[in-house]
């Protein structure tokens, strides 16, 4: 029997999951498909529940359904909860649905591969950002025992919320006060939008940034952002978004499919392609 999983978004004609996915069906050898499903809103429960009773085994969720593929589970992993959202669904045979959320994962993940030397206790983190994404790099880098987290946003109130949530560790930085909170900051994360192609750019200033520091941006497109290119040109290690996309999929397809892929250049290759 032909396994089928799938991603679901709106729109969704952007995803690069059919790729990733659809590579590793081929590398193992596994009678599956994957696919891409729009579903507005509006159409987002029923449609799951329509996969569902049709035998297939889970989804990824992307934008705008997180937080509403979290509602509509029967069971939610810890870091699920913790985060607020969920990006990966398992449909199991009695017909419940299970929700999981490997963004956090994946972004550690990409970390340990592309950064082997990188030590989260060594020093306070600088988050940019403070909408989805950032919620599960938060969480994640609070887990693997950052000292302090420097969050800072356009909005402040939204980065008010997201301390309130994830405690004393997490410090509001205003955003025009970023700069400063460069200094003594050894992990530094770009979870917003600007650099990607078609975006305003990031304007923040490296130059206070401690040797020894990681630059890191979940933005893929382009795959060296300017504010990573700033970050090597001063003498920083960078590592780039991409490796989250690829990491966070791997306990969707282990689940679906029953195969623990890895992730190696030829993936790379293959969704850059």
């Amino acid at each position: 029997m032909t396994l089928k999983a799938g991603v679901i978004g709106y729109p969704i004609k952007h995803s690069k999951s059919p790729v990733l996915h659809g590579h590793w069906l081929r590398r193992y050898g596994v009678d599956g498909t994957y696919e891409r499903v729009e579903l507005s809103p509006e159409a987002f429960a029923d449609g799951v529940r329509d996969l569902v009773a049709k035998g297939w085994r889970g989804v990824n969720v992307t934008i705008p359904h997180k937080e509403a593929a979290l509602e509509l589970a029967d069971s939610v992993t810890d870091r699920a909860a913790l985060i607020g959202a969920a990006n990966t669904l398992y449909f199991h045979s009695d017909g419940t649905i299970g929700a999981d959320n490997t963004d956090g994962y994946g972004f550690i993940q990409n970390l340990r591969a592309g950064a082997p030397n990188w030590d989260p206790t060594a020093g306070p983190a600088l988050v940019l950002g403070a909408g989805g994404a950032s919620r599960a790099v938060v969480e994640s880098l609070l887990e693997v025992g950052v000292p302090e987290l420097r969050l800072t946003n356009r909005t402040k109130y939204r980065a008010e919320l997201l301390a309130d949530h994830f405690g004393a560790k997490v410090k509001v930085v205003e955003w025009h006060a970023q700069n400063d909170a460069v200094s003594g900051a050894m992990t530094i994360v770009n979870t917003t939008s600007l650099g990607m192609e078609g975006q305003g750019e990031l304007k923040i200033s490296l130059e206070s940034a401690p040797a020894g520091a990681l630059a890191t941006d979940i933005v893929y497109t382009p795959l060296i952002t300017p504010f990573l290119e700033r970050a090597q040109a001063r003498g920083l290690s960078i590592v780039d978004g991409l490796g989250m996309l690829l990491h966070q999929a791997v306990p969707g397809f282990e689940g679906w499919f029953g195969v623990t892929p890895v992730v190696d250049d030829d993936l790379r290759a293959a969704v850059l392609a």
